[in-house]
């Protein structure tokens, strides 16, 4: 597997760009993308679980409660709120569910984060997406964020897709199997060609 990394993006940059024009054109118009990063843990996945279906200023806004509420977090510490504490913060009755049985599976060591870190992408995305509330979608925005693998594909974003519409010039939103297809080509670098869509999506 690859890390991302302003050291490996040049390497994956030439990549892209040699297989793929419209990759090429992102790159000579805008240059290398920004990295976002976030560091690997419990509280990075809650944000990803906060932020699903929500605006990215809601979601900060309800993880800012949630750290005057209990500090950093950490799964032992979130465990004591209770559902009234939870829902002031904003968080919805599928929300509460899914990060108590998050913060529940780590406690009992069901989940252990830092030997997933060093697992493969699969071995990542099949232990993610066992636990209630964390799908495709969330399991590869950890893989590209927190973990940063090379090859993350969160093709289900709609910044991707209307990224990948906009770049690739198509009349209509790309559909997961179109998506899927488009990318297979960018292999191993997935990840990186999505912070390229994002791009293309914001400036184009």
């Amino acid at each position: 597997m690859i890390i991302l990394s302003d050291e490996t993006m040049a390497e994956g940059l030439a990549y892209l760009s040699a297989r793929d024009a419209d990759l090429a054109r992102i790159v000579d118009q805008f240059g290398p993308p920004t990295l976002r990063r976030q560091p690997p843990g419990f509280a990075t996945i809650l944000q990803i679980i906060l932020g699903q279906q929500v605006s990215r200023s809601a979601a900060a806004a309800m993880y800012n409660k949630l750290c005057a509420a209990i500090g950093p977090p950490q799964p032992a510490a979130f465990l004591t709120l209770d559902d009234e504490k939870l829902r002031s913060i904003g968080f919805s009755r599928q929300k509460t569910r899914y990060g108590r049985a998050l913060a529940t599976a780590l406690v009992e060591e069901r989940l252990d984060l830092d030997r997933l870190g060093r697992s493969d992408d699969d071995t990542v995305r099949a232990e993610l997406t066992a636990l209630p509330g964390i799908g495709a979608w969330s399991a590869e925005i950890y893989l590209l964020f927190a973990l940063r693998r090379s090859d993350a594909w969160p093709a289900s974003d709609l910044g991707v897709i209307v990224g990948a519409q906009k770049v690739k010039r198509l009349d209509d939103r790309p559909s997961k199997r179109e998506m899927d297809a488009i990318a297979e080509e960018w292999r191993p670098w997935r990840g990186l060609a999505t912070f390229l869509l994002w791009r293309g999506y914001q400036q184009t």
